[in-house]
């Protein structure tokens, strides 16, 4: 059987950079995500390699269902394909 860690992987790295997008194009949302996360643009830029760095727009999706639910609407994806991506980082 095929190892597929690195596609999983590349997969949630991915739908963590658009998440981010996501969450970052609303000017409320990201003051929101930036509050609750202590993060601030400077930490973002510089952890953008960064699997912790990539969850946290996942976790704060996670932990917001009707953000969770137009997050993955706007991705085409389901809310499901977010948290497991997010899951896949946390490892």
């Amino acid at each position: 059987m095929a190892n597929t860690a690195p596609t999983d992987r590349l997969s949630a790295l991915t739908l963590a950079l658009g998440a981010l997008g996501w969450v970052l194009e609303d000017g409320e949302r990201a003051e929101r995500f930036l509050s609750l996360t202590g993060l601030d643009p400077d930490a973002l830029r510089a952890g953008l390699d960064d699997p912790s760095i990539l969850a946290a727009p996942l976790d704060f999706l996670a932990n917001h269902e009707p953000d969770l639910i137009r997050a993955a609407e706007a991705l085409a994806v389901t809310p499901e394909e977010l948290v497991a991506a997010r899951q896949e980082l946390s490892q």
